[in-house]
C-alpha cells in the first residue's frame, strides 16, 4: 500500500493480539514519517492518542480493540488492507474547557466528547449556565450538566437523556445530569459558536468538578467553554462504516426506543 503507517496501542489481550496481525501485513514507520496513524484500543484510549498526537496533523485510523469502540473500525483480518485503500475523512473540532477553581488557578484542558460538571460531595450541585452573556438557566440543582459535541452525543450525553447530534449540525447539546430544580427542564441545543460560562453559586457547601472527557478540575469556581476551531482531528473510517452512519443508526435506536 501506498500510506506509510505509524502504529499506536493500548496493553490489553486483544490489542497485543491484532497488532501482531497487523504487523504481518504491514511495515510499520516512525510518527513523524507516517502518513496515517492507527490507534489501536477502546474509545477511551482513542481520546487519550487524539490529544496527545494531533499536533503531528496526521490523520487517525481507530482500530477497537475494546468494548464498543463507536470511535473506532471493527478489525477485519481479512479485509484490513482493502479497507485502508477505501477510507473517508471526517474533520471535528475539540471543545476548550477553561476553569477557574476556588484558589483563582487557572486550569485548561480540550474535550472531544464533553466536558462533564459534577457534584463533588453528598449535596446536589447549584450552577447558573450563561451563553453568550445571557442566561439559559439561573440556578439549576442537579448532579450536574453536560456540554457535548455532535461526536460525543451518542456517549455520556445520550446516557443522560441528551439528544443525538448530526456532524454537520454545527450544534453543541447541553443536558442536565439528574435535574432537582427546575425539574423538567431537558437542556438546550446551542450554536457551536456560543460561549458557555457555567458559574458554581455554592463554592463551598456545594463543590463541584469539572471533566474535559478524562481530564478533571476539582472544586471548580467558574467553567468557561466554547469550541475550539484552532483544533482539527482528522479521523478516518472504513467504507461502509462512517461516524456519520454511526450517530444515524444511534438516532434511530432512540426513536425507537422511545416509541
Amino acid at each position: 500500500m501506498d500510506n506509510k503507517i505509524h502504529l499506536v496501542f493500548d496493553k490489553t489481550k486483544s490489542s497485543f493480539r491484532i497488532r501482531l496481525s497487523i504487523l504481518k501485513k504491514i511495515q510499520i514507520v516512525s510518527l513523524k514519517n507516517a502518513d496515517i496513524i492507527i490507534v489501536l484500543g477502546g474509545d477511551g484510549f482513542m481520546l487519550q492518542t487524539l490529544k496527545k498526537l494531533y499536533k503531528f496533523n496526521k490523520p487517525f485510523y481507530g482500530v477497537n480493540s475494546g468494548n464498543y469502540g463507536f470511535l473506532m473500525n471493527k478489525y477485519s483480518n481479512k479485509n484490513f488492507l482493502k479497507n485502508l485503500k477505501t477510507l473517508h475523512q471526517i474533520k471535528i473540532h475539540p471543545l476548550q474547557m477553561t476553569v477557574k477553581n476556588k484558589n483563582n488557578q487557572i486550569k485548561k484542558s480540550i474535550a472531544i466528547n464533553e466536558v462533564s460538571i459534577l457534584r463533588q460531595s453528598k449535596q446536589a450541585s447549584s450552577i447558573s449556565i450563561t451563553l453568550n452573556k445571557k442566561y439559559i438557566i439561573k440556578e439549576l440543582i442537579s448532579d450536574g450538566v453536560l456540554v457535548s459535541t455532535p461526536a460525543g452525543s451518542t456517549a455520556y450525553n445520550l446516557s443522560a437523556h441528551g439528544p443525538i447530534l448530526n456532524l454537520d449540525s454545527n450544534k453543541l447539546a447541553v443536558t442536565p445530569i439528574s435535574p432537582f430544580r427546575p425539574r423538567r427542564w431537558k437542556g438546550s441545543i446551542i450554536n457551536d459558536r456560543s460561549v458557555i460560562n457555567i458559574k458554581n453559586l455554592h463554592i463551598n457547601k456545594r463543590p463541584i468538578s469539572a471533566v474535559a472527557d478524562n481530564y478533571e478540575v476539582r472544586n471548580a469556581k467558574r467553567v468557561i467553554i466554547k469550541v475550539n476551531k484552532n483544533i482539527s482531528f482528522n479521523l478516518l473510517y472504513n467504507k461502509n462504516n462512517s461516524l456519520y452512519k454511526k450517530i444515524k443508526i444511534e438516532q434511530v435506536r432512540k426513536e425507537v426506543n422511545n416509541i
